[in-house]
């Protein structure tokens, strides 16, 4: 029987809610800054805004409601869920009072895009944006990346040993370090770490290409902070197209394959320990579906006469092949290339690339690639039972951090997440098409993007898009995001609540 959550129950939620909200005021006072430096007063009027709403409804909530009692599992996935929804909604705030989006729908598309890292842009002349709402954007990707959660973990460590089920609950299954805290601390240690290092790179890379300091610092930072967070956001409309310099893809791919290495295997690799990451089924599984998805790639182009060079097929397709499969979505195409010159097969490796994604534990999107290992190890294992003598024991094993046996609920459980992520793709298409504006192949392909948290465009989201093409979408971002189990828990949460029997 569900017993109703009661007020002790209400009251450790919007507690902890409180606390995501703190965090995120505290990120917006990030470019209030950059504003007020760079005399940008409409910006900073938007960000003091955002910021004082939610640091003051943080406070209070935090205030009104603290307690002690410990989080169970239920509450941590009810918790992220709507932390994640309500974080998005607090931060298009600022968004919509900027004035470069049509209406609050088109904000909280932005906002849910940066947080879930999709990439996905409705904003008015992105040229033309100031450097703080710019900067503002790139920042929510890096708050994203690492995990709204994970940032409340850093921020406010008091509880520490209370909030493993946030951590948990928010799509991160590997517990790096004995404590929580110890562990969020450590993959804020990797950002940072990349972040100099990836930044300085980059910095170099476009003064090379003829950018001033002042402009190369700049385009670095969010560069960056898109590239890694495998955010896709850009600067400039034209996304990677913009730079012209393939130093700047080359550093660009690299950190994208960094932002889709697990935190897991960031931490074997921190130890001097490369073997356990060559050794890793999620690791195995994209180095053999990453080759094949290139081969058709490099085979369809070809087969079209689209790109007929190395070069070119390096620079077009592996990097987008390399933007797909790390869930990052910057573009080295214009989004009708897709539809228009790369013909049938190439277009659909992408796709298959973009449903796949990256590493769990990561701040990549998509089903994840430790989901379609175990599934294949799940169809071998099956096969074997079927052609081996009933007597016979099958013990199927594979390597994630430790030797691990396969288990029924292992499999079962990736098994209905890798469905639920075709069907919401599939759904997504289909909503597209009763618009009557594009074809199967658009919205599939935009649908799985979105999805699985890409941002690989192929022309379908725009500014101009249906809005409820556009709310859509946004539901869709979520759910990638959180991979749905605490999206249901929190639905099952709110059923309780209407139905359960009180407890007592």
């Amino acid at each position: 029987m569900i017993l109703r959550p009661g007020a002790d129950d209400i009251r450790l939620i919007a507690f902890y809610l409180g606390k995501v909200l703190l965090g995120l005021g505290l990120v917006m006072l990030v470019p209030t800054v950059i504003a007020l430096f760079a005399q940008e007063w409409n910006s900073a009027t938007a960000f003091v805004v955002g910021a004082s709403l939610c640091i003051i409804v943080g406070s209070a909530s935090s205030a009104r409601f603290a307690t002690r009692r410990p989080l169970t599992w239920a509450h941590g996935m009810v918790i992220v869920a709507l932390a994640w929804l309500i974080g998005a909604v607090f931060a298009a705030i600022p968004m919509y009072l900027s004035g470069r989006f049509g209406d609050p729908l088109a904000a909280l598309f932005e906002a849910m895009s940066g947080l879930t890292t999709t990439g996905m842009s409705v904003i008015h002349d992105l040229d033309h944006t100031p450097l703080s709402e710019d900067l503002y954007r790139h920042l929510l990707q890096f708050a994203g990346g690492q995990g709204i959660v994970i940032v409340v973990l850093s921020l406010f460590a008091a509880g520490g040993a209370r909030i493993a089920s946030l951590y948990v609950s928010e799509a991160r299954d590997e517990r790096i370090l004995p404590n929580f805290i110890r562990t969020a601390r450590f993959i804020f240690m990797v950002a940072g770490t990349f972040l100099v290092l990836g930044t300085t790179a980059l910095f170099l890379a476009l003064l090379g290409a003829g950018f001033t300091p002042a402009r190369a610092i700049y385009h670095a930072i969010n560069l960056f902070f898109a590239s890694f967070d495998t955010g896709g956001f850009s600067v400039m409309q034209s996304s990677i197209i913009y730079y012209h310099s393939l130093s700047v893809e080359l550093i660009v791919m690299l950190l994208m394959m960094a932002g889709t290495l697990s935190f897991g295997l960031h931490f074997a690799l921190w130890n001097g320990n490369p073997r356990d990451v060559l050794r890793h089924l999620e690791t195995r599984t994209l180095a053999i579906t990453s080759t094949l998805f290139f081969a058709a790639v490099a085979f369809g182009l070809l087969r079209t006469g689209t790109y007929d060079s190395t070069e070119a097929l390096f620079r077009k397709g592996f990097f987008t092949l390399v933007s797909a499969v790390s869930s990052t979505g910057h573009q080295v195409n214009v989004g009708d290339t897709y539809l228009t010159d790369w013909g049938v097969l190439a277009p659909a490796a992408i796709v298959g690339a973009m449903a796949i994604g990256g590493m769990a534990s990561s701040t990549a999107g998509g089903i994840k690639a430790i989901r379609i290992g175990i599934a294949f190890k799940t169809l071998v294992h099956d096969v074997k039972r079927i052609l081996l003598p009933e007597s016979a024991l099958v013990v199927t094993t594979y390597h994630a951090g430790k030797r691990r046996t396969l288990r029924d609920e292992t499999s079962r459980a990736a098994t209905t997440v890798l469905l639920l992520f075709l069907v919401t793709h599939l759904f997504g298409a289909m909503v597209g098409l009763l618009y009557g504006e594009f074809d199967i192949t658009q919205t599939l392909f935009e649908s799985v993007s979105v999805g699985s948290n890409i941002g690989v465009s192929i022309g379908v989201v725009s500014p101009e898009m249906p809005h409820g093409l556009m709310a859509v979408y946004i539901v869709m971002m979520w759910l990638g995001r959180l991979e749905y189990v605490a999206v249901f828990a929190l639905m099952g949460y709110l059923l309780s609540l209407a139905r359960g029997k009180a407890k007592a």
